[in-house]
């Protein structure tokens, strides 16, 4: 497995958001295997006593030679209230990316 670090900017996550993250993380080397590091940072920027703030979850993979960023906003999407959700999609996002990769590799090769 890959070095990762997940950060919680604004809030302290439970251990069941942490080991989500963990999961979706190690299975993205199904998608590409040399992932060198990954960053999560899972934010709550509008995290006031309010019901429904959203979370910006931002991903930064680093492969050889290149470093893919998925940041996925909240204000684009209401489900993304729901913190596993929101995981959820950037990992789906990080995964295309990884295979978009991938198969720019093989074309080269």
């Amino acid at each position: 497995m890959f070095p990762l670090t997940v950060t919680f900017p604004d809030f302290d996550p439970s251990d069941a958001v942490r080991a989500a993250i963990e999961e979706k993380a190690e299975k993205l080397q199904n998608h590409f295997e040399n992932i060198t590091s990954c960053k999560v940072t899972v934010a709550s920027p509008h995290h006031h006593h309010q019901k429904g703030h959203s979370f910006h979850i931002q991903i930064v993979l680093h492969v050889p030679g290149q470093e893919l960023v998925v940041s996925k906003e909240p204000e684009k999407n209401e489900a993304h209230t729901d913190v596993y959700v929101a995981i959820r999609d950037a990992f789906k996002a990080a995964e295309r990316q990884l295979d978009d990769y991938a198969r720019k590799l093989k074309e080269k090769h």
